[in-house]
């Protein structure tokens, strides 16, 4: 077809769906076949196409129909990063179908189109107008199509009468196409192009998979379009920058799973998935002078240390067994009331955030926010994916079971104190249940927190449920420690405020990690400065000041020790713990420096459970050198623990999502629910790991269960 500047022209399309060139400036009426229901909805398309790439005199289409008015040029530009341009000289559109009622009948749809161009010369376009043969989607039933950046796609969805929640499972064929899925409501116009196709509904980017639910209470016509953009290049999506896609890309689309309940029975869908006590402490040094910060009376020597010689010694008087118990409410008090308190005040501003974002998502209808597996993702009320949220039950409920335990035997001990017990008063470790109780209290939080984290997982919100993680490892350290020094402990606020300095590690580590050198530096030298301060108040049994003499008496030790009389550490079998400790902790604090992983909080988490495992396998196997006993409660513990924490640990890595990616990424990684139709791997691993702890608090609970019947003056320490 051939005109030039200001003429215009229109198509007539017909019942067979033929087109017929009309003579200029008439009217395009549409005929609904009389076949079909009368309520059933139709859709127009119209497609051009221009062989003119000449961007200074494009060809200009207007399309007027009874509810909106529609307009584009050809060639169409799109612009993306660094104002780079994509121009695209074919172009198709979906007009906004209007649906007949049955008290009206069919009727005809008048449509207008306008064709113009200001070039001083005749330009070549073709223009054609068609009805959509396939233009609704139905349940369980795969569709495709194609679609490209300049020719958008949508479809209508009606929900039928026994279904209330659908999952729009989209799939892409092409390499790394940059796409947007948005379910929209019935309104005219529709929002179907890159620049606005937020403007509406819920949307997300997607790469090769995207998965949509969506509820029938959300949309009170009972029906929805579900559009497809293209993006004119990958970078949104984490693509190269920039690289344009220029054909189109096959998509298929797939409405299946519907949720007549919370918990759905498997469906039948098609596989496709979607996308579009007292002790002898021996010297630690030689012969050191009276005075010295360390002890210079030294009666023998071995690999632990007993209880028995200790009166001599006035720095350690305090071990004695009236102080012990003395020890016990002081523990209980201050570890679980001052824990309390800090669940109280961390706990209540994150449920605050993740409102914020929840409702942030739900108002713009941004689903590129919150990184869930969108293939099980099962919303309740303003809740997102609340099988997520629900699977974290596991943690509150093993962490209510296990106080209850430690409730027991801490009723049971003070009765036997009352009764003036002598196994209870002079045999076994001394008992401290305040650790215990924060243990407890911790598994609970760790619940909250991780429920909270996963109303809107994203990078900001991760440390929530990590904080409680290193809470729990650190008071496992704590205890097992105290456990052989009932006498030598950190103070609740002491051990709380250490807590409070790693938590504000994580958090300037969420903020500084990404990119910044210099952090990850200073943060390797707190590690590692940290890493020796510990292991010396660990060897020296906490009797080495730690100040600004300290390098001056440590080279003194040193020297006196390792040097000029000892051939030998004085504590073989602590040192070798604390030079294999070090030398982990030196290699995650060089590891740090050199890849400066972005997961940091999951980077201090892994140090902490590895000086965790480390502490206990060491207090293992001094305990069995010791000749003691692993009763048959603990020793089930332990495999039970070793057991269900590898089951944990295979569903962890079982990546379904990761903010670490884009949105769009993140979404290849989905995948659908595992149990009963409504949990995913993640859900599995929730359930797991809060049994995993549950029994690794059950061993550190009966681990010395067996020297209840061991005098206190024969209890090693070590």
């Amino acid at each position: 077809m051939l005109f030039s500047n200001g003429s215009r022209a229109v198509l007539l399309w017909c019942r067979q769906t033929a087109c017929l060139l009309l003579k200029a400036n008439s009217e395009l009426r549409v005929f609904y076949p009389t076949a079909v229901l009368p309520w059933q909805l139709y859709a127009v398309r119209v497609y051009v196409n221009s062989s003119s790439e000449n961007l200074q005199y494009p060809v200009l289409f207007v399309v007027r129909q009874q509810k909106g008015v529609l307009s584009w040029q050809v060639p169409l530009i799109f612009r993306g990063l660094y104002q780079r341009t994509y121009n695209y000289q074919e172009v198709s559109r979906t007009l906004c179908p209007s649906e007949p009622t049955p008290e009206t009948g069919p009727s005809d749809q008048i449509i207008f189109v306008d064709v113009a161009s200001m070039a001083p010369f005749n330009i070549a376009y073709e223009l054609l107008v068609t009805r959509l043969e396939n233009f609704q989607l139905e349940t369980n039933k795969a569709f495709n199509f194609t679609a490209s950046p300049s020719q958008p796609q949508y479809f209508l969805y009606k929900f039928p009468q026994d279904v209330d929640s659908v999952i729009i499972k989209v799939v892409s064929d092409a390499v790394y196409p940059c796409s947007v899925v948005s379910v929209q409501d019935i309104v005219c116009p529709v929002y179907d192009l890159d620049h606005n196709v937020e403007f509406n509904g819920v949307y997300q980017s997607m790469t090769k998979q995207a998965a949509i639910t969506v509820q029938r209470k959300d949309f009170p016509g009972e029906q929805f379009f579900v559009v497809f953009v293209i993006k004119p290049e990958d970078y949104a999506c984490g693509g190269s920058v920039p690289s344009s896609i220029h054909g189109k890309l096959c998509w298929e689309v797939d409405l299946v799973a519907p949720l007549l309940c919370m918990f759905p029975s498997p469906c039948s869908a098609p596989d496709e998935s979607s996308s579009s006590g007292g002790r002898q402490l021996s010297s630690p040094g030689c012969g050191l002078p009276a005075g010295s910060d360390t002890d210079s009376s030294v009666e023998e020597e071995s690999d632990f240390d007993t209880m028995p010689e200790i009166e001599s010694d006035k720095n350690v008087i305090r071990t004695k067994v009236w102080l012990m118990w003395q020890l016990g409410p002081w523990i209980h008090l201050g570890q679980d009331q001052n824990i309390i308190t800090i669940a109280v005040f961390y706990a209540l501003p994150v449920i605050q955030l993740v409102i914020t974002y929840q409702t942030v998502v739900n108002v713009t209808g941004n689903q590129d926010i919150c990184y869930y597996n969108f293939l099980c993702a099962h919303p309740l009320g303003v809740l997102s994916a609340f099988n997520n949220i629900l699977s974290n039950m596991g943690h509150m409920l093993l962490g209510f079971l296990f106080l209850l335990i430690v409730l027991r035997r801490d009723i049971l001990h003070r009765r036997a104190m009352e009764m003036k017990d002598i196994y209870t008063l002079d045999y076994g470790i001394p008992k401290h249940f305040g650790l215990f109780y924060a243990m407890g209290i911790a598994l609970m939080m760790e619940g909250v927190l991780s429920a909270c984290y996963h109303v809107c997982p994203n990078y900001s919100n991760f440390q929530f449920d990590t904080s409680f993680m290193y809470m729990i490892a650190g008071l496992c350290m704590l205890k097992l420690y105290q456990t052989r020094h009932p006498d030598i402990n950190a103070s609740a606020y002491s051990a709380y405020a250490s807590f409070a300095v790693v938590i504000c590690l994580a958090v300037l580590g969420v903020v500084f990690g990404k990119n910044d050198m210099w952090f990850w530096v200073i943060f390797s030298m707190i590690h590692v400065l940290a890493s020796l301060a510990l292991s010396t108040q660990i060897y020296y049994m906490g009797r080495f000041k730690i100040d600004l003499g300290i390098f001056r008496r440590a080279a003194m030790v040193l020297y006196t020790d390792c040097i000029q009389q000892c051939s030998r550490p004085m504590y073989m079998d602590r040192m070798v713990l604390l030079i294999v400790g070090n030398l982990v902790n030196w290699s995650f604090a060089i590891f740090g420096l050199l890849y400066r992983p972005r997961d940091f909080a999951s980077y201090i988490l892994g140090i902490f459970i590895c000086n965790l495992l480390l502490y206990l396998a060491f207090y293992i196997i001094m305990k069995l050198r010791s000749s003691e006993k692993l009763l048959p409660i603990p020793l089930f513990c332990i495999v039970a623990t070793a057991v269900v924490w590898a089951a944990a640990l295979y569903f962890f890595f079982q990546t379904l999502s990761s903010w670490e990616e884009t949105p769009a990424e993140s979404r290849e990684k989905n995948r659908p629910c595992i149990l009963l139709g409504f949990f995913d791997d993640h859900d599995v691993w929730h359930f797991l790991s809060a049994a995993a702890l549950f029994f690794s608090f059950l061993v550190l609970l009966t681990l010395d269960d067996d020297l209840d019947t061991v005098r206190r003056d024969k209890i090693p320490v070590f």
